[in-house]
């Protein structure tokens, strides 16, 4: 067993544990344990027979037992007990009907049903309505949601943040030796239409792959080449498997949104993208624009690769989980050539926050660190919390000593827009501000973007030479692609940055930079796209 399919398995417990109403540290514990293989370097099978495994962080004896169990057996025998237990198809098509998990047990045992299609026919017979609790209303919703199951592209209650949507479209994609699409292909924030296209003459094999993959728990929809699975979280993942002469065709159609795709068609049989294009006499498209209707010639777009250094990462001293030396370590294994720390200060609130004294402790940190992980520069860096009144967290003698002032807005952020606008404004006009970071505040599906007037935000920043950030948490992705477009338009610099808390948050910066290609950022819009000395930190002189 490869580590996608050991952690798969043990992901599949964690979420079975956590239904059947588990110690949640437990089933917490295995989650992680979970990512932790999923990223491991090394083959963890190899681990588990040389008794190595809980050199592995977040594994301990409990979770090595299972995963001796599993490599000796290829299978976990509790795990296959709670899958006969819960049904895992039962909770996912219920879920996909916008029930809890719960609900959709306590429906199933009422009803004496075992899988998706007995609970479909079960409500074609009219028998929802002797399950208690079940009136007349949630009969006609549910007969209802069972009635789209058919629908071409079923789509989920609510989208997935993109890092989620990554992870389960191309686990699949990769099990299946397909190329993953929908939305997920054009990088979108929050992906809806999860779809993976692959190519064979013969496409039974394929479908039956599908279908035993451990994270497709149920069918919606089974047709000649194509299918619609759900996962036991109830997401929808729809799978096409083309004939390989039209395998470019359908992985256009998989992947553009629905009005670019219609502005295209009729699309001529291709096995490659690049020669379907050629025969619509249309320059190739990235994926990430195929949102609007385009046929002229994209931009050449900002690469990952033209990333030079990341501006945006926490450590220990706040709320980051790596010290100075461990991060920089990891930015010059990437290949940076700098590297800005840029802790909190106290008004952040949530979390620890650097006075002034200790920003200049952590500078002699930094020194340190800058003498040993030479070719790679840290800079002193700080997330300044902007006050309410426009104000800076620290004192303009600390803020002047430093390399990068990144400013951000976290308490008060339901400020009326006037006020909200001024403060940042305010802000912006400070001498030592370099950058302004997760412009509109939004975290995805949580908190909507702040009232800030941006047309006005990118003024001031263009005029102050004053960068504008793209975050690279998946929760924020801020600024949004459509709002670097306007930035650039509106002639400000940009920064793609991580805010990682971790080495691994490091490997935010493919999310940082997909979502400014979706903004049509090309290198020369990134700042941090230039060597250091042009960056306009101090510490590049």
């Amino acid at each position: 067993m490869d580590n996608a399919q050991i952690a798969d398995r043990l992901q599949s417990f964690a979420m079975l544990l956590e239904l059947n109403d588990a110690n949640p540290y437990t089933a917490r514990a295995y989650g992680r344990a979970a990512e932790s293989i999923r990223d491991a370097a090394v083959p963890i099978a190899e681990l588990v027979r040389a008794g190595r495994v809980r050199e592995l962080r977040g594994i301990g004896r409990g979770i090595e037992a299972r995963l001796v169990e599993l490599v000796q057996t290829g299978g976990i025998a509790e795990l296959a007990e709670l899958e006969r237990e819960l049904s895992p198809d039962l909770i996912g098509l219920g879920r996909y009907l916008g029930l809890s998990a719960p609900r959709a047990l306590q429906l199933a045992r009422a009803l004496d049903v075992h899988t998706a299609d007995e609970l479909r026919a079960a409500a074609a017979a009219g028998r929802l309505r002797s399950v208690p609790g079940v009136g007349a209303k949630t009969e006609a919703r549910l007969r209802e949601a069972l009635a789209r199951e058919a629908e071409s592209e079923p789509r989920p209650r609510r989208g997935l943040l993109l890092t989620r949507a990554l992870e389960l479209v191309e686990s699949i994609a990769t099990a299946l030796g397909g190329e993953a699409a929908g939305d997920v292909r054009r990088r979108r924030d929050e992906c809806e239409q999860l779809a993976v296209v692959c190519a064979a003459a013969e496409p039974s094999d394929t479908l039956q792959r599908f279908i035993g993959l451990p994270q497709i728990v149920a069918l919606l929809d089974h047709a000649e080449r194509r299918a619609t699975g759900i996962t036991v979280d109830g997401v929808a993942v729809g799978l096409v498997v083309a004939e390989p002469a039209r395998f470019g065709t359908e992985l256009i159609r998989a992947t553009g949104s629905r009005a670019y795709v219609e502005a295209l068609e009729p699309l001529p049989e291709g096995r490659e993208e690049m020669a379907v294009y050629a025969a619509l006499g249309v320059p190739w498209c990235p994926p990430e624009l195929r949102e609007r209707p385009f046929r002229a010639a994209p931009p050449s777009l900002l690469a990952i690769g033209e990333i030079r250094g990341d501006l945006h990462c926490h450590t220990t001293w706040s709320d980051g989980r790596a010290s100075v030396q461990e991060m920089g370590r990891a930015a010059r294994e990437r290949g940076y050539e700098y590297l800005a720390i840029c802790d909190h200060t106290p008004a952040v609130g949530a979390v620890r926050g650097l006075t002034a004294d200790d920003v200049r402790r952590q500078g002699e940190e930094i020194a340190a660190a800058n003498a040993t992980l030479a070719p790679l520069r840290i800079l002193r860096g700080i997330e300044c919390d902007i006050l309410p009144d426009g104000r800076l967290d620290l004192p303009d003698d600390v803020l002047a000593e430093l390399d990068w002032v990144q400013v951000s807005v976290h308490g008060g952020q339901r400020m009326p827009a006037g006020e909200m606008t001024a403060r940042v404004l305010t802000a912006l006009e400070h001498p030592s501000v370099s950058c302004l970071s997760h412009p509109t505040g939004r975290m995805l599906g949580r908190r909507p973007e702040n009232a800030l007037d941006l047309d006005r935000a990118f003024e001031v920043a263009a005029r102050r030479g004053i960068a504008l950030e793209v975050n690279g948490l998946a929760p924020r992705l801020d600024l949004s692609g459509e709002h670097v477009r306007e930035a650039i338009a509106a002639g400000a610099r940009i920064v793609c940055s991580t805010d990682a808390h971790s080495t691994r948050g490091l490997t935010n910066m493919s999310l940082a930079v997909a979502t400014a290609r979706r903004g049509w950022a090309t290198a020369v819009d990134v700042l941090n796209t230039r060597p250091l000395q042009e960056l306009g930190a101090r510490g590049g002189g």
